[in-house]
Order: C-alpha cells, then structure tokens, then sequence
C-alpha cells in the first residue's frame, strides 16, 4: 500500500481522504497524486467484492489526468490533485456510461458539464461508480453489477441510488464523489455510510451530461466526509451553464443561520429492523438541536408527503418513461426486473396529459405553502426512518424502497435545496443522519445551521474524549472507556493500518487513535504461520519496546472480535510506555519457544515491512 513520506518515515494513507489533508501534505511535499492514485487503485481492487465500482480505478485510465495536472497551477486550482468517483450515470469522456445497464451503455466525446468543471478545478476522476439502475430506486440493491455494501455493515444496505459513489468516499477510494438525486439520492446514502450529501437547488449545478431519470427534477449532488469538502466541491461546480436547457443561475452565498428551525410536529414513523433504534437516535437529534438556541417552531409535515406521493404514486413516473421507455420497449427484459416494472408503470393509461397538468397544478398550490413556511427557516428530519439488510431489499423490493424515500421524496419537487448530515449512530455501525431543507434561494441557510449543528456535535465529541483521557489510569482505563460504550485495543501486527486484517478493525468500528509503544517489558516474535503472525510476549525481566497501534472500538463489537482471535494470540491487557494498560494482542509464552525472536526491530512493521 502506499505510504505518506512524513520527515523521512513512510505512513499508511488514512482511509479518511479529505480536501484539506491532501492540500497540506502536497503543499508540504510529503506526498503526491501519484502516490495517492496508487493507494486508491490498490484499495478498489481490495474491496472488489464490495460491488463499488463498475469502471474501477485503474491507471490506465487516471494518468492522463495526473499528467494534466502539470499545466495547472495548484494556487490557481483549488481541487489540485483531489481524488473524486463519478457515478456511472454521469458523463466521463472516453469512458463507458452504463446507467447500470450494460445494454445501454454509450461512450461519451465530452465531461458532463460538472465533470469538466472539477477537472479544470484540479480534481482528478478515478473511476465511475455502481447504482441502482437507471438511477431508479433508494437502496442501492438494484444493480445487475451486483449490490454494493454498506460501507460499514457489509450485511446492510448501502442506499441508492448513488450506491458506489458514497461506499467509495466511505471506504477511502475518493476524498468525494458525484451522485444525482432525483428522490433522495444524494441523502440516503450519506447518512447509511455516516457522511455529508449536499443537494444544490434544481438547475444550480449543470445536469448536461447525465442520464436523464426525471430530467425536470434532477440534480448532481456530492457526497463527501465533510461539509467544508462539500462546499468546495460546489464553489467549483455551481454556475449557469448555456449549454443546459435545466440550468439556472442560484447562489448560495455566506453561510448564516436561519431565524427559525422546524421540526415535525407529532411522532414520526420509522421502520426496519432498527425502528426502534432509528427513533431513539431521531430524539437524540432533537434534544441536541434545542442546544442550539435557535428558535425551534413545529409543523405539520402531511403536506409534504402529499408533495412526495406525486412523485411515484402520480403521473410524474411517466417522465422516467419519457426519458427511456423507447429503449425499455425495444429490449424488454434487459433492464434489472424491479426497475424495468417501475418504469414501465409509467405507461399507464391513467396517466394522460390531463392527469399530468392536474398534478403540477396541486404541486404549485404545494410549493406555495412551503416557501411561505420555510422562508428564512430551515426544516429539520430524519434523511431515513431506518434501514434494512441487503437480504430484506432483495425478498421485498418495493415496498423497502419506498419507505427508504418517507422522508426525501418531496424534496425536488417543492422546489428545495438540502444537506444530510451525520447525527450519531442508531446501533453500533449503524450511522444516523438528518437532513436540513431550506428554499432555492437561501441554500446560505441550511449551510450556517449544519455548520452550527456539526461544530457542536465536534466539540461534544472532544469532550467525551477528553473527559475519557483525563480519567484513564493503570487500574480505571478499561472502565472509563467503557462508559463511553468503547474500549481500546493495542495492535501490533497484522490488524494495523495498511495490512490484511485492518479490514477486521474497521469492519467492527474500530477507528484508529494514535501510535504508540509498550512499556520496556516485552519480547515480540515471528510465529511460524501463513502469513506470518506477531507474538507479543511480557517478560518478567528484561525485554524492550515494542510499536503498536492504540484504537478504539465499541464495546459491543469487542466481545466477539475477541473471541474470533486464534491461539496462541488472545487478548490481555498490555502495558503502555506511560505505565497505562489497555486490552491488546498478546501471544502464550509457549508458542514463544519456537519461533524466531524479533525483539531487536522494534516492531511488526520492521519485520514485515509494507
């Protein structure tokens, strides 16, 4: 894997890529795109069975555009060297557009007009991304490419329909990445895989270029591990494009706080195996935003579900059937099942032109209501209502789908701009977030209240850590680690970052904290296995210090990553150089006696280098 050259020593990329860590390091000369395109390529083609990508990294197909970057002035390109994915229903020049649908794919001369607007910016593309096809549906299982993972939860959904483009951001094969969001797109998704979807006004990013779903609805949209990422992302994107009969000029303007935060008045509904979970983090939500001083105000959100109801239970599933129902009809039974069913719904006879300008006329009496009550406000919901298994989705398609939609669907067609948030976890790797909906022209809104709402949840974040810091001693770390529903773990081997089983760690959680070393009390050797293990061994005289890796990782993960660790390794707890313990890799003094010694290297990465 490749490594960060910082003061001569070579360190693995971490899995999180944002916009500024990448720009320091350039700037600083201790890393370069080469080097990066190289990790990311590697890292794609480890999480192949992920279902990630349908034109994966390759360089192959990313040099030329590391070579351009030469003509560019970093000063001059505020996205200089970025790495970012393309979801496969979005224009990438000389690169198959699929739309998930191998049959229909075409090769495009020329970028979609916001592809061609990042690259100019510095960005550089790595790939496209797998979806639900045709853009149709919200859980990402709807792909003949297979189904791409949550991030996280391997056995939980992704979201879709921009499936791939959140999974390769989540999973450090982007720093961000492009979706569309007709329905929720570009929200769903975010919040699955505990990231930041920011949604622009209708036509405020170029559409030109990208697979129509519902062309009058439509909108490119970046998912991201940050809001200031995604906001960088958009100062390049956004812009009328003359080209684009959908754009329109928008701005977004300075960030400030709205005067007013709604939420739904009444309880809402929530669904899937973590209803119950969902609702209790929803609450959690709401006590923190009352922290907030804003003044809060509680409405009535039927009308927006009957807004939402128009989408696919209204003629306005006849303008999917206007974009490709000529391609449908000429090759039936090409399209994956389910989508091929939705899009052909759209040929209904109910669905005639009157029916048609009877829903625009009850959708504009709708927008009406909601800019009046939105205006100078921004509304508060779950971006999703819960969460299903991969197996669920697949046994129940429809039905799953819709509710994934409960609280998105109306979004596009009231007219608003949005941006999904993290809000905590559900359970244990199960991300939650909330979405913020503001009016075409006050996108500025919806900007100050999640930078006000993700810089407190910053600083309770420190908080917790530093009151978990302060209290750790010899004898109470475990505990206080514990009442924070976490515990540390010392690693010293093939679970550190950039070897095979660090997959293990993050698959239970588990994030990374800091490197650090034994106390001088301990051997390490090389047990004779395949591949090759370290033994960490506390001697009662003598020994040295040995690196590790100190991370943290959820209590209710612990029980069974423990227990899954072969013998003669387990867990024990392991002294640290300032005298602390924590649960960590040790190795059975027995295994010890027949295997090579390897004390005097200091550490698993000298004897097994990357």
């Amino acid at each position: 894997m490749t490594k960060i050259r910082e003061n001569g020593v070579l360190r693995e990329l971490p899995l999180e890529l944002t916009v500024s860590w990448l720009q320091d390091k350039y700037a600083k000369e201790e890393l370069t795109p080469q080097e990066v395109i190289a990790s990311i390529v590697k890292r794609a083609a480890d999480d192949a069975e992920m279902n990630l990508w349908i034109t994966p990294p390759s360089m192959a197909l990313i040099q030329p555009y590391l070579d351009g970057l030469a003509e560019l002035n970093p000063a001059d390109a505020p996205l200089w060297g970025v790495p970012f994915a393309i979801k496969d229903n979005i224009d990438l020049a000389g690169v198959p557009t699929t739309a998930g649908c191998e049959a229909y794919a075409y090769t495009p001369s020329e970028h979609a007009g916001v592809v061609e607007r990042l690259i100019a910016a510095g960005a550089i593309p790595v790939g496209k991304t797998n979806l639900d096809q045709f853009a149709t549906g919200l859980v990402g299982a709807r792909s003949p490419y297979g189904d791409a993972h949550n991030a996280l939860r391997p056995e939980l959904i992704s979201g879709g329909s921009s499936s791939g483009s959140a999974v390769a951001v989540a999973r450090g094969q982007a720093a961000f990445s492009l979706g569309t969001d007709t329905a929720g797109s570009g929200r769903v998704p975010a919040a699955l895989n505990r990231l930041v979807g920011y949604k622009p006004s209708l036509g405020a990013w170029p559409t030109k270029g990208v697979v129509p779903a519902c062309a009058s609805l439509d909108c490119v949209t970046v998912f991201a591990h940050s809001l200031d990422d995604a906001l960088a992302v958009d100062s390049a994107a956004r812009g009328l494009h003359g080209d684009d009969p959908w754009s329109r000029s928008v701005s977004r303007g300075a960030s400030q706080l709205p005067q007013t935060l709604l939420l739904p008045d009444g309880p809402l509904g929530f669904y899937g195996p973590y209803a119950a979970e969902y609702e209790a983090a929803w609450e959690r939500a709401v006590e923190q935003l009352k922290e907030l001083k804003l003044p809060i105000a509680y409405v009535d959100v039927t009308m927006f579900s009957q807004a939402a109801a128009i989408l696919y239970e209204g003629p306005w599933v006849a303008e999917r059937w206007a974009a490709l129902g000529s391609f449908i009809e000429a090759n039936p039974g090409i399209a994956y099942p389910v989508t091929e069913q939705i899009l052909r719904s759209g040929s209904a006879a109910e669905y005639d032109a009157a029916s048609v300008f009877q829903a625009m006329h009850k959708l504009q009496r709708f927008k009406l209501e909601a800019r009046k009550l939105l205006q100078g406000a921004v509304l508060v919901m779950p971006t999703c209502g819960g969460t299903w298994t991969r197996e669920q989705v697949l046994a129940d398609p429809i039905q799953t789908n819709r509710e994934m939609g409960r609280y998105t669907n109306h979004c596009n067609l009231l007219d608003w701009c949005a941006v999904a948030v993290p809000a905590g976890d559900a359970a244990p790797l199960t991300p939650f977030g909330i979405t913020l909906f503001g009016i075409a022209e006050e996108e500025s809104l919806i900007c100050g209240a999640a930078e006000l709402i993700l810089a407190g949840a910053s600083a309770a974040s420190e908080a917790a850590s530093a009151s978990e810091g302060a209290s750790v001693s010899a004898d109470s770390g475990a505990s206080a680690a514990a009442a924070q529903a976490t515990t540390l773990v010392a690693v010293c081997g093939l679970h550190m970052r950039g070897y095979p089983l660090e997959k293990q760690m993050l698959g239970c959680g588990a994030r990374f904290i800091r490197e650090d070393e034994t106390a001088a009390k301990y051997s390490l050797v090389k047990l004779p296995t395949t591949p090759a293990k370290p033994g960490l061994v506390k001697q009662e005289q003598g020994g040295a210090a040995i690196a590790l890796e100190v991370w943290e990782m959820p209590l209710e993960a612990f029980g069974g990553f423990a227990a899954a660790i072969p013998a003669p390794l387990g867990i024990g707890k392991v002294e640290l150089r300032d005298g602390t313990e924590v649960p960590g890799f040790v190795c059975e003094a027995y295994a010890a006696a027949g295997a090579e010694d390897v004390t005097a290297l200091g550490g698993w990465r000298q004897v097994v280098p990357l």
